[in-house]
């Protein structure tokens, strides 16, 4: 039995390629959320609560946790794919290299619009790691694991979102608009991404 799922045989170098430019993106977003300070994405208000508690960057930790999520997976029995282990790794040192590289703006004149373009990249982002079809981030995983078990997936998601909502903000993560803004949007987002950048088999031309 494969500790991973095998890549699928049809446009590796597409699917490696898009898999690769949707997680630097999606850390790269995600950084410009955090440089707003306006409120992110429940996960990142928590990988911020963890860094300001105990130290280490908030890259770092995304790292960690993806990590500690995947460990979930085995007794789900779920198996990761090449987009699973690259996502624990890539996303937090892309989103260290965003923290380095963009400063933090002052005014709302210009927090908004990071803001903004932030949680528009996050959606075309994950729109590229899932169309890759490379396997799904440690998170969403876990999530569609747990809802396999018999849960509705709606609340399954909600329930484990909210909760590291909680525990972030009682960290000291930054919640705020954003994070209403992200929640209210994202879905709609990656409804249109997700389909445009699916990578779908090729067909056999016919003999």
């Amino acid at each position: 039995m494969h500790l991973v799922e095998p890549l699928p045989p049809d446009r590796r170098p597409t699917r490696l390629l898009l898999l690769l430019a949707g997680l630097v993106l999606y850390g790269f977003s995600s950084g410009l959320m955090l440089q707003a300070g306006l409120g992110q994405m429940p996960w990142a208000v928590l990988h911020q609560g963890l860094s300001r508690t105990f130290g280490l960057s908030i890259g770092t930790w995304t790292i960690a946790v993806g990590a500690l999520v995947l460990l979930a997976w085995v007794p789900l029995r779920l198996r990761p794919g090449v987009g699973t282990l690259a996502n624990v790794l890539v996303l937090g040192l892309a989103l260290d290299a965003t923290l380095a590289l963009v400063p933090a703006p002052t005014g709302l004149a210009l927090r908004v619009p990071l803001l903004l373009v932030g949680i528009v990249l996050n959606g075309v982002a994950t729109g590229a790691y899932i169309g890759a079809g490379l396997g799904a981030g440690p998170r969403d995983g876990l999530s569609t694991g747990l809802a396999a078990r018999g849960a509705s997936l709606r609340v399954v998601r909600t329930s484990i979102e909210l909760g590291v909502l909680a525990i972030g903000w009682a960290l000291g993560g930054n919640v705020g608009v954003g994070t209403v803004l992200y929640a209210a949007t994202i879905g709609v987002l990656t409804h249109a991404t997700i389909p445009a950048l699916r990578l779908r088999d090729r067909v056999p031309a016919p003999s």
